[in-house]
């Protein structure tokens, strides 16, 4: 069956039994021979899991055998990327994940589908001894956000976030600018989400499923509710709460790791949420909140405010400000913030030193830099905002013990049910 190898590993392992002579014509494309490649797969071949798919393509070590996703049209799209870009006809296309993560040859995967599926797949595939690329946000609760965690720490598994402006150099260079007093005491940080409204597609029509071989409706719901199915809810699938968490779950994850990684990683999340919301009800699926502000408190008094403006993240202090805006521009006040250095690329689009990232410690077993327990720790701010929003109440949060004080309510949505057969 095409793309069944060896994976890197057992080539590794059984190469130390004795020498082996490796024939140039199975070296495939590039330098890199297969004992020294990452051999991956790629589950949801969405927009944004054919783009990454094809930066990871990038990396001279890496080699593509295998794409899953529900939608017939995407995993033979996907399929044909792959076996183009590399010049063969080896990639195999799947219905089902559990067939993909059922390789032995494949050493790690990148997760892309919706945000409802990312923390069961990245369980799935940590006990299939796959390593794991994951695109955010991670969970659609702090409690399956937590288990996913533990799962991942407990198994040894390398999990990276894709929350890639971590490992850009302009955004490393606003932390340094900081961090090193730049701005004075720091007090206020600003996390802009952007104005993007909801889609407007009316009424939630019932309609007769799809052919699960063109479209697997069942599947691609996963964890969320049963609805009956509906061109309308599958088109706008992240303005619902039962299958993502709105903007802020969109946006969040990037900007909150930013900002834990400036106030500082070894210092608990805020601790007190409160703001206000437009939500649509517009239909019954399209029931996130929009045009959000927020205001979070930090323990030691710092403030992290959230509101829909433009998207990047500024980060006062008491001698200034530095803002670093989501296009990639880095502005300052006043002016000597940035006297005497050239800030670095701050496009959010470059991904290569965060994927490298993740291979690097792959090949190493080392914890990459957007790690499962730094990502749980800002998607468990933008769910406490989103739950303090979708209350209506200001909620206090314990980072310690992951539990909001003196709210029953609160604590109760800190989970929800999944439907058979997915769990953690």
């Amino acid at each position: 069956m095409p793309g069944f190898l060896p994976s890197r590993r057992a080539f590794l392992r059984d190469a130390a039994a004795g020498p082996m002579i490796v024939a140039a014509d199975v070296l495939g494309r590039g330098a890199t021979p297969p004992s020294d490649r990452i051999v991956m797969g790629v589950i949801g071949a969405g927009p944004r899991g054919t783009y990454v798919l094809t930066e990871f393509m990038k990396e001279p070590d890496v080699r593509m055998v295998a794409v899953a996703d529900c939608f017939a049209n995407r995993r033979e799209a996907a399929r044909q990327l792959i076996d183009k870009t590399y010049g063969t006809e080896e990639c195999a296309s799947y219905r089902f994940h559990e067939e993909l993560l059922g390789r032995t040859d494949i050493d790690a995967v990148l997760i892309a589908a919706g945000d409802r599926w990312h923390s069961v797949l990245s369980v799935l595939a940590a006990r299939a001894g796959k390593d794991i690329y994951c695109e955010k946000p991670i969970s659609l609760t702090i409690g399956e956000g937590r288990a996913m965690a533990e799962t991942i720490k407990r198994l040894g598994t390398v999990w990276q976030n894709g929350t890639q402006r971590k490992s850009i150099p302009g955004y490393a260079f606003v932390r340094e600018m900081v961090q090193s007093g730049k701005i004075g005491k720091l007090h206020t940080i600003t996390a802009s989400m952007g104005s993007t409204g909801w889609t407007v597609s009316g009424q939630a029509t019932p309609a007769p499923p799809p052919d699960p071989s063109v479209f697997d409706y069942d599947r691609w719901l996963g964890q969320a509710p049963w609805e009956p199915y509906s061109r309308q809810r599958v088109q706008n699938w992240r303005e619902n709460w039962a299958t993502s968490a709105g903007p802020i779950a969109d946006m969040g994850p990037h900007y909150f790791e930013f900002a834990q990684w400036v106030h500082g990683e070894s210092l608990p999340i805020p601790v007190d949420y409160q703001g206000t919301a437009v939500f649509p009800n517009r239909h019954e699926y399209q029931n996130t909140p929009y045009f959000v502000n927020v205001a979070a408190r930090y323990d030691d008094g710092v403030m992290l405010m959230v509101d829909s403006r433009e998207k990047g993240v500024r980060f006062d202090g008491d001698k200034g400000w530095i803002q670093l805006l989501d296009e990639g521009r880095i502005e300052a006040d006043p002016a000597s913030v940035l006297r005497g250095t050239q800030p670095p690329t701050a496009d959010w689009h470059v991904m290569h030193p965060h994927i490298r990232n993740f291979l690097d410690c792959v090949r190493t077993g080392q914890t990459p830099v957007s790690s499962v327990e730094t990502a749980q720790h800002a998607h468990t701010m933008v769910h406490c905002a989103n739950l303090s929003l979708r209350l209506g109440r200001r909620l206090r949060f314990d980072p310690q013990t992951e539990l909001f004080l003196a709210d029953d309510e609160a604590n109760n949505m800190l989970v929800r049910g999944m439907r058979a057969p997915w769990s953690i």
